[in-house]
């Protein structure tokens, strides 16, 4: 590790997740959230903290059976469902269609204004530098939510936006090739598992979770032995200081 690295380490350590307060974590889908940090979402509701969850697009496109208009209902329903099996009440739906048929401005402003509305400390969204990452909407969502997480302390630009400014302070990546902070959690494995398979059956009623099951234990576990914490889930985090003009920054 250079010098400068740990300079930056010492002057500005990554933000402690589980010490803030209100959490608001965005989706690209229905089932995204539920996939990439569901336990962690699960631990902080039953630890009491405030949690949001923002799901950009209505998932429309997420079956080859079941006709999107109708499908957008379901996964909404499905949502809520799941979101309730982790300890979360509060859901909020943009409604862009799925598979990027929107504009940048809409999900920019979409996002912009459930920031300024629900006012977190602490936002999750999907990593958008992961190389192998070719879905649009995955990249779409992560590349908006660093953006609003970036400028939203700032009352003038934020109001550009139409919405008020928010204390951000932290910016989690889940789905990441290169985490940074873990959080464990063990004994939320079984909410995560039920929230994904027994909630969003329009995705995995026939047995497709399978794969997605083993991966989820083996990424807990993966992430466990990394930080000495049995079970956890691990995301790429950064702080104010890390957000702007410190490429040292990077893992």
């Amino acid at each position: 590790m250079s010098i400068t690295r740990l300079v930056l380490r010492a002057a500005a350590p990554l933000p402690d997740i589980e010490k803030n307060s209100r959490f608001l974590f965005i989706g690209p889908h229905p089932d995204d959230i539920e996939i990439g940090a569901g336990a962690t979402a699960a631990k902080l509701a039953a630890m009491g903290k405030s949690v949001c969850f923002l799901i950009c697009t209505d998932g429309r496109y997420g079956s080859e059976t079941v006709p999107p208009e109708e499908l957008i209902e379901i996964r909404k329903a499905e949502c809520i469902a799941s979101a309730k099996a982790l300890g979360v009440t509060d859901v909020r739906f943009l409604g862009l269609c799925d598979s990027g048929f929107y504009s940048e401005a809409e999900l920019i402003e979409g996002i912009a204004g459930a920031v300024g509305d629900f006012k977190p400390d602490t936002v999750f969204a999907p990593d958008p530098c992961v190389t192998s990452e070719c879905h649009a909407d995955h990249l779409n969502v992560g590349r908006a939510a660093s953006r609003i997480a970036c400028f939203a302390p700032y009352s003038g630009i934020m109001s550009r936006y139409g919405t008020d400014p928010a204390p951000v302070n932290a910016l989690c990546y889940y789905m990441t090739a290169k985490p940074t902070r873990f959080v464990k959690t063990s004994g939320y494995l079984k909410a995560q598992s039920g929230a994904i398979f027994d909630c969003h059956k329009s995705q995995f009623a026939d047995g497709s979770g399978d794969a997605i099951k083993i991966y989820l234990k083996l990424r807990a576990l993966d992430f466990g032995l990394r930080s000495l914490k049995g079970m956890a889930e691990g995301f790429r985090v950064l702080g104010t200081t890390q957000m702007h003009c410190l490429p040292e920054a990077e893992k």
